[in-house]
C-alpha cells in the first residue's frame, strides 16, 4: 500500500466515528432498517440523489426526516400531489402593484435537503421541474437562474404498489438518482421492539446536530480521494457494458430480458457509491465487495427490462444477479 493510499486510511479512520455517530443517533428512533439509514448517508456524503421505494408503513419518511436532523443543514418537505404546481416546488415571481415591479418568491426546493414525498404522485411537468435542480444544481424562475445551497440532496419516496393517481417518474428523472433503495418489511423482532414503543404514548427521543454543511463538504473530498484500483473500473465498465450487450459476457440467456442498458451515469455512480461504500467500512481503499454490495442500489433503476422478462416475472434485480454472478472478480 503506497504512502498516500495509507495517508488516506488514516483520515478515514479518524472521520469514520462522526459518522458512525449519525447512525447511531437516527438508530435511536428507528429500529432496525440499518441498511437504509447506511445508504441515505452515502447519498448525503457522496452528493447523490436518493429514491426511496417501498410499501406504507415501513417508515421511509421517518428514516429520512431523522437523517435531515441530525445535520446541521436546512430541510424541507414536499408532499406530491396530483394538483402540484411547479411554482409550488422551485417558486414564482410576485408582482406588485405598488409600483409595477416584479419578486422572486423562492419555494421549497431551496434548501440542503429535500424531501419529495410519494414523487410519483405528482404529473409530469412538476416531476420534470425537479430535473434541472437535481442535475444543475440550479432553478429557473421566469429568465432567472438561482444557484442551489450546498450541499442539495433530494431523497424521494414512492409507494410501489398503489397505482390509482400515480405518474410513472421520467426516465430521465430515474437516471439521476444515484441510489434506488427497496425497503422491505422489519424482522419480527424489531416489529416486536416497534410495537413495544408506539403502541402506548411514546416521546420521540430530541435528535442531536452531529454535522455541519461545512463538516459534510469536508467529508466529500475525503470520500472523493478514496482509491480506486484501475482493475476496479475495468471491473464496473464490464458490469455496466453486460447490461448493453450481455452476449459478449457469455450471457446470451439474458439478452432478450434487457430492452435497454444502464446508462454512462451508472459507472460513474457506482465508483461513487462504492467509495461510500469503503468509508462506512472504515477503509479509505475499495474492494470489488463493496462495488458487490451497493451495486444493485446504483443499477436497478436504470437496467429497463423487456416485456418477455414482466411476462416470466424477472424483475431487475434479477438479471443484475446473473450479471455479477458472470462478470470475473479482479
Amino acid at each position: 500500500m503506497s504512502s498516500s493510499v495509507e495517508e488516506i486510511n488514516r483520515k478515514v479512520e479518524q472521520s469514520f466515528p462522526q459518522v458512525m455517530q449519525v447512525v447511531e443517533e437516527v438508530s435511536k428512533v428507528m429500529v432496525g432498517q440499518r441498511d437504509l439509514i447506511e445508504k441515505l448517508l452515502i447519498g448525503i456524503l457522496c452528493e447523490g440523489h436518493i429514491l426511496v421505494e417501498g410499501v406504507p408503513g415501513l417508515a421511509k419518511t421517518t428514516a429520512i426526516k431523522c437523517l435531515a436532523a441530525t445535520l446541521n443543514a436546512s430541510f424541507s418537505r414536499i408532499q406530491f400531489t396530483p394538483d402540484l404546481l411547479p411554482a409550488d416546488l422551485i417558486g414564482t415571481q410576485i408582482y406588485s402593484p405598488k409600483d409595477g415591479s416584479f419578486s422572486v418568491k423562492k419555494g421549497p426546493v431551496f434548501g440542503n435537503i429535500i424531501l419529495a414525498d410519494e414523487i410519483n404522485r405528482a404529473p409530469a411537468k412538476v416531476q420534470s421541474a425537479l430535473l434541472e435542480a437535481m442535475q444543475e444544481g440550479q432553478v429557473t424562475i421566469a429568465d432567472q437562474s438561482f444557484k442551489l445551497p450546498a450541499p442539495f440532496l433530494v431523497m424521494a419516496t414512492q409507494n410501489p404498489v398503489e397505482q390509482e393517481g400515480t405518474y410513472p417518474l421520467p426516465e430521465a428523472q430515474v437516471d439521476r438518482f444515484m441510489l434506488k433503495v427497496t425497503v422491505d418489511y422489519p424482522s419480527k423482532s424489531d416489529e416486536i421492539e416497534v410495537m413495544k414503543r408506539l403502541a402506548k404514548n411514546y416521546d420521540t427521543p430530541q435528535l442531536e446536530q452531529v454535522l455541519t454543511t461545512e463538516q459534510i463538504g469536508e467529508l466529500s473530498h475525503l470520500i472523493d480521494s478514496i482509491f480506486v484500483d484501475d482493475k476496479l473500473y475495468s471491473y464496473v465498465a464490464d458490469l455496466v457494458f453486460a447490461t448493453r450487450n450481455p452476449e459478449i459476457y457469455g450471457l446470451d440467456e439474458i439478452k432478450h430480458l434487457i430492452e435497454y442498458g444502464a446508462s454512462p451515469r451508472a459507472s460513474i455512480n457506482l465508483i461513487k457509491a462504492a467509495k461510500g461504500e469503503a468509508f462506512l467500512k472504515g477503509r479509505g481503499f475499495v474492494t470489488p465487495q463493496d462495488i458487490k454490495t451497493i451495486g444493485h442500489s446504483v443499477m436497478r433503476h436504470r437496467l429497463i427490462v423487456s416485456y418477455e422478462a414482466e411476462a416470466q416475472n424477472m424483475s431487475a434485480d434479477d438479471i443484475l444477479v446473473k450479471i455479477f454472478d458472470q462478470i470475473d472478480v479482479p
